[in-house]
């Protein structure tokens, strides 16, 4: 991300003061679980026990915790593929959600996802979506059935839909964003601005790199935010999604943080500078809010330390859940393929001869 790219606009948001110790205390414990579960990933797939693509949360802690420290449970969550702290934070396990990147039958899906297609009903969480910008249709019809079911009130529900910033080129950000301004949808749409699509930065893929202001188009708040500012972050989120469920006011919300590690973890982001990767970590979210919190007096050493370590006792129980879940049955390989039952549908394994299958 260019350095430009971090300054910051009057239409930021500023963090507020005064916030109790105990519930910075506990950002604390999201964001370490969080970066303990994304450390862990990174490892699991190294040794081969997870397959398939794996994007990581690393160094958007603050804007992961911060988002869903802002949603209600009644709200619908609309993701993209780096999903993981997200599912943790919406209240999935961390031994669900690991299982499913491992592929067994004891994840959230069934194994059937994996990393990229996160998904549980019961907590409303609607994806992990692996196509870029597949989540944004659906998030936004879903916001048109809640105007349909609901009344505008301070009760009602509303959705968050995040994406990233190379996904705001596409045709579906501006067409979905056309129709929630036009008929009024509760929808925050939130871009995590990492500065880096995929391996292009915003500048080169942008003729307008300050993506808020692509809200003016549709006559919608567009607001921009700091994503290594957990507070910031919450009350950005907070404020955009009281608008959408009170006054069916859709809003654009960009959050600007760094990764600290390519696109994937296969991407070694040989595009990156070594001026752009220092300022990614010296940017790091975690680290700087244990200090902030120490230096406040919030933390001691001693509490942040053990903190770190249950964090990472959790994540280890999960893996070694995840280890010990039993893999699909190949007999259920065709299961969920269509909702209804369809006359003919494949039923064969791969090697089996056709014929036998009939």
């Amino acid at each position: 991300m260019a350095a430009k790219a971090r300054t910051r606009s009057t239409a930021e948001v500023k963090t507020a003061g005064g916030e109790p110790a105990d519930s910075l205390r506990g950002f604390y414990e999201q964001m370490s679980l969080v970066r303990a579960f994304e450390l862990r990933s990174s490892e699991m797939y190294a040794r081969a026990k997870i397959g398939g693509y794996c994007h990581l949360n690393l160094g958007e802690e603050a804007t992961v915790v911060g988002l869903m420290a802002a949603i209600e449970a009644r709200d619908y969550l609309f993701t993209g593929y780096r999903d993981h702290g997200y599912a943790l934070l919406r209240g999935l396990s961390p031994e669900r959600v690991m299982a499913e990147l491992f592929g067994k039958v004891t994840g959230v899906s069934g194994g059937r996802g994996g990393s990229m297609h996160l998904f549980d009903q019961e907590t409303r969480l609607f994806g992990g979506y692996g196509i870029v910008g597949g989540q944004i249709p659906p998030a936004t019809g879903a916001a048109l059935a809640l105007k349909y079911q609901e009344s505008a009130g301070p009760d009602a529900a509303a959705v968050m839909c995040l994406l990233g910033d190379g996904t705001t080129n596409i045709g579906a950000f501006h067409e979905s964003l056309n129709l929630a301004g036009l008929w009024k949808l509760p929808i925050v749409y939130v871009i995590v601005n990492n500065g880096l699509g995929m391996g292009t930065t915003v500048e080169k893929a942008s003729a307008e790199p300050e993506l808020y202001k692509r809200a003016a188009s549709y006559r919608m708040p567009g607001v921009r935010v700091d994503g290594d500012d957990v507070l910031a972050v919450r009350d950005a989120a907070r404020d955009a999604l009281k608008q959408a469920r009170e006054t069916r006011q859709p809003v654009l919300l960009e959050v600007m943080c760094y990764r600290l590690r390519g696109h994937s973890v296969v991407d070694p982001a040989r595009y990156r500078s070594s001026e752009d990767t220092t300022i990614a970590q010296q940017s790091d979210p975690v680290p700087s809010f244990r200090t902030e919190l120490i230096t406040a007096g919030v933390l001691s050493e001693a509490d942040a330390a053990a903190i770190d370590e249950a964090a990472d006792a959790r994540v280890t129980e999960a893996v070694t859940f995840a280890e010990e879940s039993p893999e699909p049955d190949p007999k259920d390989l065709f299961a969920y393929v269509y909702a209804t039952a369809v006359a003919n549908a494949p039923s064969a394994l791969p090697g089996e001869p056709v014929m036998d299958a009939l």
